[in-house]
């Protein structure tokens, strides 16, 4: 069983997302007042914390200035300790007491390279990042559990 490490949010797209206590998953939609969620596929995208810390190990090898972070990479939940490699599409996943997640894609285009890309030569979130549409509405919060449903 994994956990929410992060909730990441933002009012527009294109910036560093700020990360938040807790957040509302609504039904066909995403996260709530968060400028990623609508119909689309990637409705809510998570990102593993352990490929955060390593990307961080690595940028500061590199005396990178970029400050890696939860929510830089623009995901809505940083997990930790489950393999979200191992999903597969259409996989769903229990995030808190209710809201559900239906794995809808693995991984992204990047169509420029980020500050992160360009100071480390890498860019975890193409390939790491996956995600879901909300199945299930529910309120979620840091620490709640996700479990492959």
């Amino acid at each position: 069983m994994g956990k929410i490490h992060s909730i990441n949010i933002s009012a527009a797209k294109g910036v560093p997302k700020e990360q938040t206590q807790k957040a509302a998953l609504v039904k066909g939609h995403g996260i709530k007042d968060d400028a990623h969620a609508g119909t689309e596929l990637r409705q809510v995208s998570l990102l593993p914390i352990e490929s955060v810390r390593l990307q961080i190990a690595d940028a500061f090898a590199k005396h990178a200035t970029v400050q890696i972070r939860p929510g830089i990479y623009a995901e809505n939940i940083t997990t930790e300790g489950i393999d979200l490699a191992a999903l597969k599409l259409g996989d769903k996943l229990r995030v808190g007491k209710t809201a559900v997640l239906q794995i809808s894609k693995i991984g992204k285009e990047c169509h420029h390279h980020c500050a992160i890309y360009h100071q480390v030569g890498d860019c975890i979130m193409p390939r790491q990042g996956i995600f879901g549409e909300v199945i299930e509405s529910g309120d979620i919060a840091v620490g709640d559990p996700i479990v492959l449903y």
